[in-house]
């Protein structure tokens, strides 16, 4: 017991809290971006996967029974994620000597990503909170009327997606985004092998390339339902 809260308070034990979290986040946004492409099916096979997703587990799950669950485990998953992040930066910004700076910043090694990593969690944190009050709550970014609440077994996810999209600030604020989640995914995925150990000097070029290839395939998945909305491909 003892050796596990000194591994949970240790700088270690915070990396491998994130590298954990952050792989059930990637598992998760591989899974969403599968379902929202679904939407180039059209209306019907889109509404009926929404529709699907209250069902997940049946007969051993009740009625959204799993789907709440994977809620849970996402949301538990988030919350040690940034508490992870959050701990290691008091610890980065308490290890530095009060009044010094440092003669020249340590960028060399680093690249774009992952000085970005902090302000892309904060964009990404805040997003998390919008998208749940835009397409799960309907509270923000429509117009009167324009969403569309479950009535009856009757689902209007399809439109719900179109109406969202179709207003362009939202839109161009979901994108930018998505191109703040795609750098965060590949320097944190990338740190996530050096933290588990994954990592060497043979596997180093082939681990940036699979981190770089799925940074990128979430982005170029997610981003192309709303620019489809936005340039009428999906109306």
């Amino acid at each position: 017991m003892t050796g596990a809260l000194t591994l949970y308070r240790s700088s270690i034990g915070k990396k491998a809290i994130m590298a954990v979290t952050g792989l059930i986040g990637i598992g998760f946004l591989l899974v969403h971006m599968y379902g929202n492409l679904k939407i180039f099916e059209g209306p019907q096979y889109f509404n009926d996967y929404a529709a699907g997703l209250r069902s997940l587990g049946s007969p051993v799950f009740g009625h959204t029974h799993l789907l709440w669950v994977a809620r849970v485990v996402l949301l538990g998953a988030v919350v040690a994620h940034v508490w992870a992040a959050y701990s290691l930066t008091r610890q980065d910004w308490e290890g530095r000597p009060r009044g010094m700076r440092y003669a020249q910043k340590r960028s060399v090694q680093s690249t774009y990503a992952s000085r970005t990593m902090r302000w892309g969690g904060v964009i990404l944190a805040l997003f998390i909170v919008f998208h749940i009050m835009h397409f799960t709550l309907g509270l923000v970014g429509y117009g009167a009327g324009e969403y569309q609440r479950e009535a009856g077994g009757q689902f209007y996810a399809y439109q719900n997606v179109v109406n969202g999209f179709r207003v362009w600030p939202a839109t161009i604020f979901y994108i930018i985004a998505m191109v703040a989640l795609s750098l965060h995914i590949y320097h944190g995925f990338w740190s996530m092998f050096q933290t588990l150990g994954l990592n060497s000097n043979r596997t180093n070029l082939l681990l940036r390339g699979l981190s770089l290839a799925v940074a990128l395939i979430l982005l170029v998945g997610f981003v192309s339902v709303p620019l489809a909305v936005l340039f009428g491909f999906v109306q």
